[in-house]
């Protein structure tokens, strides 16, 4: 399958997070050239829209007039898109070369999937996964996210 043709938004929310832009965009961007990129910006106090606009002219921004959380943050930020996959990415993730197509080759090949992500491995250790919101990357049958064998900081 050819994944250049397929549309994919990387979409980021922001809220004050210069810094971590400063830190992950660019390797966000570089890695990430067969989607287009998106950041939310939930309604900034500090400068990340002007440091977006200086530093990052590819990258495409929604700001969105108030910060009112999270889930409206990308709710609000995804209603304009027409890409055919939506890949929601926190400020703080650092990406790796080759970290799309594999997912979206496999929804590509399984109509089933509706969900997917890739592997994410603590930015300290990377010789570990990161459980991010200790969901520990199950999904039950109803689309909740489960953790299996953490005990507190340990993996079983």
């Amino acid at each position: 399958m050819e994944t250049q043709e397929i549309d994919i938004a990387v979409v980021i929310l922001n809220w004050n997070g210069q810094k971590w832009l400063e830190k992950f965009l660019p390797t966000v961007a570089s890695k990430s050239s067969i989607a287009n990129i998106y950041i939310a910006d939930n309604a900034s106090t500090d400068n990340s829209v002007k440091f977006l606009k200086d530093n990052f002219p590819t990258v495409k921004i929604i700001q969105n007039n108030f910060n009112e959380g999270y889930a409206k943050g990308y709710n609000d930020a995804l209603k304009g898109l027409k890409e055919k996959y939506f890949v929601l990415l926190n400020s703080d993730i650092e990406v790796t070369d080759n970290w799309i197509i594999p997912i979206i080759n496999l929804m590509e090949e399984n109509p089933n999937i509706s969900a997917c992500q890739p592997k994410i491995l603590d930015y300290n250790n990377k010789d570990c996964f990161e459980y991010a919101g200790a969901s520990g990357g199950f999904i039950d049958n109803l689309g909740y996210p489960f953790s299996r064998g953490r005990i507190f900081n340990e993996i079983e």
